[in-house]
């Protein structure tokens, strides 16, 4: 059943031919074996990869490919067969995302146990070990959002024997495809699995949305020779979006693409459908969706330059309805594996299948909410939706939470049968079992004031921005995130030194508090300029007044100023420390900041414009006044220089 959904669904695979050097009996099944799995005729594909390994020819491609091939087709009894051999061949196969499909099948054939290891396997080796969870904890979070739906079958087009699939609604017709009957002129059986081509059907159903009446195929010119499905309709019900298959110019029609069409209704007919812009003759591109404005176009395609065998894009559409150039909605949305059949609401939440993360066995249903610059926390919807299964074509209707979701489950666990559409009842709303709370608050590090607008964004370890906010006026963000999680958190403004700081996982609210330094002041009158300049301190040594090496380096930073801004003049003041007699404390301290002032005069700077003061322990920065018991650095703290703006 994979492979049908394969086509029926439209997933892709592409990978590419075996080179073969020499011609015998067994190279020969090979290439017309490679031939056929590049045209995605996985049956024909099958019998021949099949036929050379019973005869003894072993490989890693071989395995590989044959495993693959039933694993497309929902075959998990015999593509389990060929991943044990493939990995019993090879500890690490030459694509990792062999990994992943292996725990896939594991899971769907009732080894909950080892899938687990797989999928460990190729989360360590795809990096995403840090901060993700492992196959334990995907179960026990997908379990949280179980139990939440009433499902049951459309019993008047249910059909073992047929295939049938969709989920719009328009009033109260149902709209979708099936292989129920073949109007088809020409090759009315596909390739995949003889079957009859799709075509495109509507039924009447009542407030259950159960059937009504019995399905009849849509009037007008958008039925042809092949396969239409997934058919979509704007606001006004007057233009449809749908898939069809097409032939190249050589009309192999082994090896048909999937392009998406668009159909206007006249006079209750629909019209002769064109072919989009976004389409090609070499890659497939299939599963339109709009959004609730009719302003994007959501579809899945395998075209070059995605994450894995088909991913979900985006396309805007102008007022004039030409399309803008395909988006791929990026790592957080698409993996190595399948992505497909997206599905918008009204509210932006996202709704597609995908092989590629983990679920409860084929292809699972999962949730995304779109947000102005990012995505929310990506989240499985939980059984009975999904299942053991291949799991797909969901749609919702938020107004009465009914809708439909398709898939090739049996009523006996672990069978599999044709695809059918089943409707449900969603009874709670879903649950972020991700959602962490990261907040704190951005102060002025001089002052310790508030600062508002502050830019906080939230970056993953490569510098992608993956959130933004800004403070209110008491400086205060706050920014949901993934538990499971860490995250750079940067904090920056115009005239402040940027700040940063790492969230920590397994938290489900966390304070982070941001200081900023300033870093341009205006030169007014009583400004520190050490401050400005994020000088520590110019210490002293205990009792003496020379400058320490550490404090030439801070000085630097006061003669740079003075050489830029050449009319500048300031105040050294110096303090010290409250041990010893006050008057000599005084003294001391005036001998520190003319030191300070002779070794700045010494670097060619005018002596008109510094003066020096000395205030001994008059001004002391913590508790350490006399006959207080403190450490060495905290009397060391107050012996200190500042650099005051004087003009």
């Amino acid at each position: 059943m994979k492979n049908k959904i394969s086509i029926y669904s439209f997933f892709w695979v592409f990978l590419a031919m075996v080179t073969v050097t020499a011609v015998n009996g067994q190279e020969k099944k090979l290439i017309q074996a490679n031939q056929n799995y590049e045209k995605l005729s996985f049956i024909n594909a099958q019998k021949i990869y099949l036929s050379v390994a019973e005869n003894g020819h072993k490989s890693e491609e071989l395995y590989a490919k044959l495993a693959n091939s039933y694993y497309f087709n929902a075959q998990y009894g015999q593509a389990v067969k060929w991943y044990d051999s493939l990995f019993s061949m090879v500890q690490v196969p030459k694509e990792s995302v062999n990994n992943l499909r292996y725990a896939q099948t594991l899971k769907a054939t009732g080894k909950p146990e080892q899938a687990m290891e797989y999928f460990n396997i190729f989360t360590r080796e795809n990096d995403l070990e840090s901060g993700t969870l492992l196959a334990e904890d995907y179960l026990r979070l997908m379990d949280k959002n179980s139990g939440r739906y009433d499902l049951e079958p459309i019993r008047k087009i249910y059909n073992d024997n047929k295939i049938t699939f969709g989920n719009v609604l328009v009033k109260d017709a149902l709209y979708y495809s099936s292989t129920k009957d073949s109007y088809k002129i020409l090759n009315d059986k596909s390739g995949w699995d003889g079957l009859s081509f799709l075509s495109l059907y509507e039924v009447r159903l009542d407030s259950s949305n159960q059937a009504i009446n019995e399905p009849r195929m849509l009037k007008g010119n958008i039925n042809g020779k092949f396969h239409e499905s997934s058919p979509v309709f704007t606001k006004d019900n007057n233009t449809m979006y749908f898939t069809s298959s097409s032939i190249p110019s050589d009309d192999d029609i082994d090896d048909y693409k999937l392009k998406i069409y668009k159909s206007v209704k006249i006079n209750n007919k629909w019209q002769k459908a064109v072919e989009l812009s976004i389409n090609s003759d070499n890659f497939s591109t299939a599963n339109p969706t709009l959004n609730a404005e009719g302003t994007k176009l959501y579809f899945s395609s395998d075209r070059p330059g995605g994450y894995g065998e088909s991913d979900i894009y985006m396309s805007t559409i102008s007022p004039g309805g030409d399309l803008g150039e395909p988006v791929n909605l990026g790592s957080e949305v698409n993996t190595e594996g399948k992505e497909t059949f997206p599905f918008i609401t009204t509210l932006d939440e996202l709704y597609f299948s995908s092989d590629g993360h983990f679920g409860f066995g084929g292809l699972d249903v999962f949730y995304i909410k779109i947000l102005d610059n990012h995505y929310g926390n990506l989240l499985n919807v939980g059984e009975p939706v999904n299942s053991y299964a291949d799991d797909f074509a969901f749609g919702i209707d938020l107004t009465t939470r009914r809708g439909f979701i398709s898939s090739n489950r049996s009523t006996k666990a672990g069978e599999f049968v044709y695809d059918n559409i089943y409707t449900f009842k969603e009874n709670a709303p879903i649950v972020d079992v991700y959602l962490s709370i990261i907040e704190g608050y951005v102060t002025d590090k001089q002052s310790k004031k508030p600062i508002e607008d502050v830019r906080v964004s939230l970056r993953d370890s490569d510098g992608l921005v993956l959130q933004e906010v800004f403070t209110n006026e008491n400086g205060f963000y706050t920014v949901e995130t993934n538990t499971y999680t860490s995250y750079f958190l940067k904090s920056e403004k115009a005239r402040y030194d940027a700040d940063e700081h790492i969230s920590k996982i397994n938290l489900d609210h966390q304070e982070i508090n941001f200081q900023l330094q300033p870093n341009i002041v205006d030169l007014v009158p009583e400004i520190d300029l050490a401050k400005v300049l994020n000088i520590p301190v110019i210490y002293f040594d205990y009792n003496q007044s020379n400058i320490r090496d550490d404090a030439e380096v801070e000085l630097q930073k006061i003669l740079v100023t003075l050489n830029t801004y050449p009319d500048l003049k300031i105040e050294i003041r110096s303090y010290t420390d409250s041990r010893g007699d006050d008057d000599y404390n005084m003294k001391l301290s005036s001998r520190r900041a003319q030191s300070t002032r002779d070794y700045l005069v010494s670097k060619n700077i005018d002596s008109n414009r510094i003066t020096a003061k000395g205030f001994g322990e008059t001004v002391l920065i913590n508790k350490c006044s006399n006959g207080v018991k403190c450490s060495s650095f905290e009397h060391q703290q107050n012996r200190r220089s500042e650099f005051i703006v004087t003009k």
